[in-house]
């Protein structure tokens, strides 16, 4: 079992920054992969960006070379800086945990991005 607990999500201007948090519950060594996906009313989750337990990652096209994910394994923290936001990075954002056979989800925070 882990809990997966996000913070950071709020409202900015477009241009502007956020940083979200996702602390784990447990270890983040032991997990296959952890990451980011985002979800809009109406609309499937979307993967944003993920990294995988030997530090390589990967990005959705629409986020390459603004969102930048990173992990702190000391406490149990993924990261997703988001820079140069726009309108269309407004949506719920969800960590995710993957520890196999099971993917753990935290509660969402929502990011609102005004023009």
């Amino acid at each position: 079992q882990v809990e997966l607990v996000e913070s950071g999500g709020g409202l900015v201007q477009a241009g502007g920054s956020l940083r979200l948090s996702c602390t784990a519950s447990r270890s983040i060594t032991s997990m296959q992969g952890m990451g980011w996906y985002r979800q809009t009313p109406g609309k499937q989750r979307e993967l944003v960006a993920r990294i995988t337990a030997g530090d390589t990652t990967n990005y959705a096209d629409a986020v390459q070379g603004r969102f930048t994910i990173s992990r702190d394994n000391a406490k149990n923290t993924v990261y997703l800086q988001m820079n140069s936001l726009n309108v269309g990075d407004t949506a719920v954002y969800y960590c995710y945990a993957a520890l196999s056979p099971w993917i753990y989800w935290g509660q969402g925070t929502r990011v609102t991005v005004s023009s």
